[in-house]
């Protein structure tokens, strides 16, 4: 009986510091898996601050590019009305020109008219005051 006391004693002590070692390596364990545990909360805090900036990023650039679509409407527009004004000032353009070309041909033709009428008055002057001289020097002759 006292055998199987010490035997039992030394069987109990060997399971206590079996319990002791597996308790040690239990911690061990635990303490490595919560800083494990940590790093990956730090890390997936890192990744969603990362992913909260980009989403801000590509909220903002889609704000950007719909200013910028509205800003090239608002100037595709522009230019159309302008291209249309400028339609509008060449037609204005070309019919001026006709009226102005049409202004120089009559101006012309006046001026020719003039210029026949003037002739024609001249030669009229010419032959009234060789006409005059005759009756002037017939006057005198007859005074």
């Amino acid at each position: 009986v006292a055998m199987e006391t010490v035997s039992l004693e030394h069987q109990i002590q060997s399971v206590q510091r079996h319990i002791t070692f597996l308790k040690k390596e239990q911690m061990e364990l635990l303490h490595d898996l919560h800083l494990e545990i940590l790093r990956l909360q730090k890390h997936c805090s890192e990744l969603t601050h990362d992913l909260e900036i980009k989403e801000l990023e590509a909220r903002q650039q889609d704000v950007l590019d719909r200013e910028l679509e509205e800003k090239c409407r608002a100037m595709e527009a522009q230019l159309q009305e302008k291209e249309k004004d400028n339609l509008e000032l060449r037609k204005e353009l070309r019919h001026k020109e006709t009226l102005v070309a049409a202004l120089r041909s009559s101006l012309r033709n006046k001026e020719r008219r003039f210029l026949e009428e003037l002739k024609r008055r001249s030669h009229r002057v010419t032959i009234l005051d060789t006409e005059l001289q005759k009756q002037t020097e017939a006057a005198a002759y007859l005074s």
